[in-house]
């Protein structure tokens, strides 16, 4: 994620691209790379012509040329480089989740605004071209009085011992801060929040349904972190919404994630890119009858939603939020008080799957 959506496609992308308006001025990013392998930085800053990187954190937050501070490391480091960056007075902007506890990300917060330097969190799925279009429809007022939110997010990740997984085995591990709650949670709060309002309470199972991994090395290890979780938020204005995340199940939908979603007057269904409709005044009338085929071609009957613009990849569009929030005070809603709800509420659904209960989340 760091390299390939924050640095090639966002970083790298807007610095090519001459850098993001502001008003009469274009700011151009210029990136320091920050990690702890100098071969692998070194490999990097060649292929794509940086002249600086470091392994030494506190001489790049030293720099007073530095002005932001980005974060993508492993969760469990999070806080206390974040913290230095903002003790070095930098703006910070980091991956989600900003912490493991929400009181860890409140902390940050109340650091960086005494510091008087802003903060942000990456909420990339609300940038989705699919999900922005999925805005448009609530904000043209198309469902009416929304009822429900469905959703169903995941695919097959490979055990590591016939073929490689496509994650890192530290995502099934819970001591190394892995866990599809801890991961999925904080996007489905701004997700839920940005389009149809904030979540009110929770009640979750999680569970590994895969006991046994391979590591990177071909290492057999115990899964210990769940992976996959079945939920149903309750959000203000009384929509449900239930959420199904897993890293264990095959795919059979157009899209790696989806979102019904129901209302009085239509509804609609948001992936990645697209986005279906159908309105009340198309709706089919079908009748329950188990015993005939059915007639009717249920989705032929949804129609594509135009893009009527074009789409930019979403972790740059909020990045280009994010450099005009820094410069110019643009408004930007994903603060770490936004990164808190989304950790607080993963804490919740962890919560409820230990106790069973439905779990209601503090205003």
């Amino acid at each position: 994620m760091g390299y390939r959506q924050h640095l090639v496609r966002s970083v790298l992308a807007i610095r090519e691209r001459g850098g993001v308006r502001v008003g009469d001025d274009l700011v151009v990013p210029e990136p320091i790379l920050v990690g702890r392998n100098a071969n692998k930085l070194e490999e990097i800053a060649r292929r794509h012509d940086l002249a600086r990187w470091t392994t030494d954190l506190d001489a790049a937050l030293g720099d007073p040329g530095v002005e932001v501070y980005f974060d993508a490391q492993v969760t469990s480091a999070h806080v206390g480089a974040l913290s230095r960056a903002i003790a070095a007075g930098k703006h910070v902007y980091s991956e989600k989740p900003v912490a493991a506890s929400p009181g860890e990300v409140e902390e940050l917060a109340r650091l960086a605004d005494a510091a008087g330097v802003k903060h942000g969190v990456v909420a990339d799925k609300l940038y989705l071209p699919g999900i922005r279009k999925l805005r448009r429809l609530v904000d043209g007022g198309f469902f009416g009085r929304v009822l429900s939110v469905r959703g169903e997010f995941g695919y097959w990740v490979f055990e590591g011992d016939w073929q490689p997984a496509q994650r890192p085995s530290w995502n099934y591990r819970a001591q190394d801060g892995g866990g599809i709650v801890v991961d999925m949670f904080c996007h489905w709060s701004y997700l839920l929040e940005g389009l149809f309002g904030p979540v009110e309470a929770v009640t979750a199972r999680a569970v590994t349904h895969v006991p046994e991994r391979w590591d990177e090395g071909g290492t057999r290890y115990d899964a210990t972190a769940d992976d996959a979780a079945y939920a149903i938020f309750e959000l203000a204005g009384g929509v449900v919404a239930q959420v199904n995340s897993s890293w264990a199940v095959r795919v059979h939908r157009d899209e790696l994630v989806e979102f019904q979603v129901d209302g009085t007057r239509g509804s609609a269904v948001a992936g990645l890119r697209n986005c279906v409709v159908q309105p009340r005044e198309i709706t089919p009338k079908p009748v329950w009858d188990p015993d005939v085929p059915s007639s009717i071609d249920f989705r032929a009957l949804w129609q594509e939603v135009p893009d009527n613009e074009v789409f930019d990849n979403g972790f740059l569009v909020q990045w280009e939020e994010f450099l005009r929030h820094v410069v110019a005070d643009a408004p930007f809603r994903h603060d770490f008080r936004s990164g808190a709800r989304g950790v607080r509420l993963a804490a919740l659904g962890l919560e409820s799957s230990r106790t069973g209960r439905r779990i209601e989340v503090p205003a």
